[in-house]
């Protein structure tokens, strides 16, 4: 009898530890899975921005034009809400054809993963 009491003792000790142990281990994941979201937000731009320029030149758009997200989503063969939105859900800015900021991080998004100190560059 004192045996088994002494093994669900012990069992209940080492459980107690992986859960204390895996409580200190979660902010060491969340950190580089929020600055992956980052770079591939930062993707995602360069992406939807190349695919503005394709369809600008496609249809001999001109520089200051408005874009239209309906047929760049079409250009690409995806639907716009693909494009419409980033990874953290936040809409996408979208300037004009030929300016050098076409696209841009919503300042949602970027207070989102401010802590990361992600460069975003042009975006």
């Amino acid at each position: 009898m004192k045996a088994s009491r002494q093994r669900i003792i012990f069992y209940s000790l080492v459980s107690i530890l992986c859960l204390f142990l895996a409580a200190l281990s979660l902010p060491s994941f969340i950190k580089p899975r929020k600055a992956s979201q980052g770079r591939r937000i930062i993707n995602d731009a360069r992406y939807i921005e190349a695919a503005i320029d394709q369809w600008a030149l496609d249809n001999k758009k001109k520089d200051g034009d408005a874009i239209d997200m309906n047929a760049v989503a079409a250009h690409l063969k995806l639907p716009r809400s693909d494009i419409e939105i980033d990874l953290c859900g936040n809409k996408w800015i979208i300037g004009t054809v030929g300016i050098s900021n076409q696209i841009k991080v919503s300042a949602a998004t970027k207070k989102t993963l401010a802590d990361q100190r992600i460069d975003w560059g042009r975006y």
